[in-house]
């Protein structure tokens, strides 16, 4: 890239001649460019992830004991097979509560019909959650889908 002013005879004459000169410039820029080459990170492809620590301790002897609260569409209530009437909310807040006052509470799985109101879901995980019951959730939910 040279950039000539003037007529041939300019030069002839020893006029000034205009040429930039590119060398120091590519210099530069090749030295700029091995310098970023050199400081950007390597980028890894890996996926970071979080993996379980493994425990060495024995299994739990036996599995959870579990309490099934079977909802009827009518408000019917079974607590393992054993029916309580809809109307009798005393003997449901005394099962929850004897399950609340254990050191180690059961698992309870609230079954509710597909036809059930919701206002008996909601009374019985109200009573629950008033008397300190913690483990307890609804079972079956893929009947509503």
């Amino acid at each position: 890239m040279a950039m000539n002013v003037g007529s041939a005879s300019d030069e002839d004459s020893g006029g000034v001649m205009v040429d930039i000169n590119t060398t120091p410039l590519i210099d530069v820029m090749l030295v700029l460019l091995i310098m970023f080459i050199i400081t950007i990170p390597i980028q890894t492809h890996a996926v970071k992830m979080n993996m379980p620590v493994p425990n060495h301790n024995a299994p739990p002897p036996k599995p959870p004991d579990i309490i099934r609260i079977d909802l009827d569409f009518d408000g019917t209530v079974g607590w393992n097979g054993e029916v309580i009437p809809a109307g009798d909310r005393a003997a449901l807040e005394q099962h929850l509560a004897a399950v609340a006052a254990m050191p180690d509470q059961p698992e309870v799985h609230l079954r509710p019909n597909k036809l059930v109101p919701y206002k008996y879901v909601a009374m019985i995980m109200a009573i629950a959650q008033r008397l300190g019951v913690v483990k307890i959730g609804i079972v079956g939910n893929e009947q509503f889908l």
